[in-house]
């Protein structure tokens, strides 16, 4: 049942009957003076309707506002009259106004690849085929094993060509004069036992790789045999170092050793004695150790200088080390590589907020001498702004086993975190705080603690 309060006469509906009803004074004579000076007040006791369209036909008869433009979809029926279900939506119901990250294009992958793509390069294809042996190191192995059977058959069948052509200018392919028949004839031929072309690619394949089965050899009579057969014998030689090499080279190359080098997934920030710290772990898969290896980090990140260029690629090297030694490591086991966030630092006025709406990336750089071979490797990686984990410390991985009396490494917490209370506020900022608090203290005697610092900065964020 609906209740329908209207200063109109509301015209009665068959679904039910209306009753109304008046409004008078007190008394009889004040009747008419009631009726002229207010307007009577009808209630009207209906049904409801039997559907929506009823509604939308009959806007008077309910107190609601109608609006046209609006498809009957917003009212929860479709076109043809059947319930309407939402799509889902596509936006993340964690999504906040003003908490969207902004994520920096990648100029290294993760797997250290180069996002680089390069165009408008000249002469391109003559500089590569200057440098054809980097240009098939660098070619995918498909590529590289194609040229390589191609070598081999090409340059066969080029020298079966050469030797069919000097064995018919001879004469050796007349019918007179085929192994058949040169007893009988006392035909010298170039080579033996050649009677076609498939005989000549046969000799071609024996002369290149001296094979040597003993049935078609070379005579005096024709100089110039002699003198293809010792082209073809140094040619050979040559062809098979060089593709040998390509081969060697592939599979020796620095990139195949960094695959087994890791980077940790994710970044992290947090306090080590009372300095904000960025820190990555790095880890060597092989029992062959990395000598000599040695660290670097740069940051990419937009930079306007004071004549109003913006360099929108440029390049800040970071000052990183590992404990107390350095960028220099000796690399047996996982370790932690710490940037101090100092006032050389350039994320020195960076706070936790500013981590997420900033765009730059963190280029890292493993770089050593492979101990089993004796090559140099470098292994890549990088973080951007969304990979960098702000209040989290890595939780070790390298443990003494009694048992085993060694050392043993658990990889499978290499990317494993822990979250500890940090300060949201940059390091300018936690400086600061240091200096006020009681006469210009040190952190190591300041009585502030951080999870007031990091609930007090929360609270004024929020």
């Amino acid at each position: 049942m609906r209740f329908n309060f209207s200063t109109h006469s509301a015209a009665p509906t068959s679904t039910a009957p209306a009753t109304t009803t008046q409004v008078n004074g007190s008394n009889g004579s004040n009747g008419a003076n009631g009726d002229q000076a207010n307007q009577p007040l009808k209630k009207a006791i209906e049904a409801d309707p039997d559907s929506l369209d009823s509604v939308i036909s009959n806007p008077q008869s309910y107190p609601i506002t109608i609006v046209p433009n609006r498809p009957t979809s917003y009212y929860g029926l479709s076109q043809n009259g059947k319930p309407f279900t939402r799509q889902p939506s596509c936006r993340s119901r964690n999504f906040r106004p003003g908490s969207m990250r902004r994520v920096r294009r990648r100029a290294v992958f993760k797997n250290g690849d180069c996002n680089v793509v390069q165009k408008h390069l000249q002469r391109r294809r003559v500089r590569f085929l200057q440098d054809m042996y980097t240009t098939m190191v660098d070619w995918q192995w498909r590529w590289t094993l194609l040229a390589f059977a191609l070598s081999f058959i090409l340059s066969w069948l080029f020298f079966a060509l050469i030797w069919w052509l000097i064995i018919y200018t001879h004469g050796d392919l007349e019918e007179p004069h085929l192994p058949d028949n040169q007893e009988e004839s006392g035909w010298a031929p170039c080579v033996s036992a050649i009677d076609g072309f498939t005989s000549c690619f046969l000799f071609s394949i024996e002369t290149q790789h001296t094979i040597g089965y003993g049935v078609r050899t070379t005579s005096p009579e024709c100089p110039e045999a002699i003198f293809m057969m010792c082209f073809q014998s140094i040619y050979g030689v040559m062809s098979s170092a060089f593709m040998a090499g390509i081969v060697f080279a592939k599979m020796t190359r620095a990139k195949q050793r960094a695959q087994t080098l890791l980077f940790s997934k994710h970044a992290v920030i947090c306090q080590r004695d009372g300095t904000l710290s960025l820190m990555f772990r790095v880890g060597d898969m092989r029992k062959s150790h990395i000598i000599g290896a040695g660290v670097r980090a740069q940051l990419i990140r937009t930079k306007s200088t004071k004549e109003g260029e913006v360099m929108t690629q440029y390049f800040t090297e970071l000052e990183i080390g590992t404990d107390d030694s350095g960028s220099d490591l000796f690399f047996i086991w996982p370790m932690v590589i710490e940037h101090k966030i100092d006032e050389n630092s350039p994320l020195y006025n960076l706070n936790a907020t500013d981590m997420l709406q900033d765009k730059f990336e963190i280029v890292v750089i493993l770089e050593g001498t492979v101990e089993s071979t004796g090559q140099s490797t470098q292994a890549r990686s990088s973080y951007i702004n969304t990979e960098i984990l702000w209040g989290h410390r890595f939780d070790p991985v390298v443990l003494y086993n009694k048992d085993l009396q060694a050392y043993e490494i658990d990889y499978g917490r290499f990317n494993e975190t822990t979250q500890v209370d940090t300060p949201l506020c940059s390091a300018r900022e936690l400086n600061e705080i240091y200096k006020i608090q009681e006469g210009f203290r040190t952190p190591a005697e300041t009585t502030f603690t951080m999870r007031q610092l990091s609930h007090n900065h929360s609270d004024q964020a929020s």
